[in-house]
């Protein structure tokens, strides 16, 4: 197998409340490292530091309820699991909005004036009528 196998996956460390207060954050790396296991059946697990830092953030007490991270396979038998980003998606999508919203906004500055003009004309009729009756 040459080719790098990588997944990604939502771990639920909900879990890790069972556990006394002191060991919660290290109870999560360990759910972790279970998770990585039995999902990508390797037994040599390593953990990328910026997700270590991200269970650890909140202190030992209260780590995150869940986590997206990114595991990926390599040659040398181990399996890296490292955090989650996605900038590429969320890069790309403002723009196209902006550039929705500014199309929408030029066309009707130029009909709102000649709707004005219209009513105007309409109403000036109206009027005449309304004194011929009395």
């Amino acid at each position: 197998m040459s080719q790098e196998l990588e997944r990604v996956y939502t771990i639920p460390l909900g879990k890790v409340l069972i556990s006394q207060s002191q060991h919660r954050a290290v109870r999560a790396i360990n759910m972790i490292k279970e998770f990585a296991q039995h999902h990508m059946k390797v037994e040599t697990i390593k953990i990328d530091e910026e997700l270590s830092h991200q269970i650890w953030s909140r202190g030992v007490r209260s780590p995150p309820r869940k986590i997206k991270v990114r595991m990926s396979k390599t040659d040398e038998g181990y399996v890296l699991v490292s955090p989650f980003t996605d900038d590429v998606e969320s890069v790309a999508t403002p723009t196209k909005e902006t550039k929705k919203v500014e199309d929408k906004v030029e066309p009707a500055k130029e009909e709102a004036p000649a709707k004005e003009e219209a009513p105007a004309k309409e109403e000036a009729p109206a009027k005449e009528e309304a004194p011929a009756k009395d």
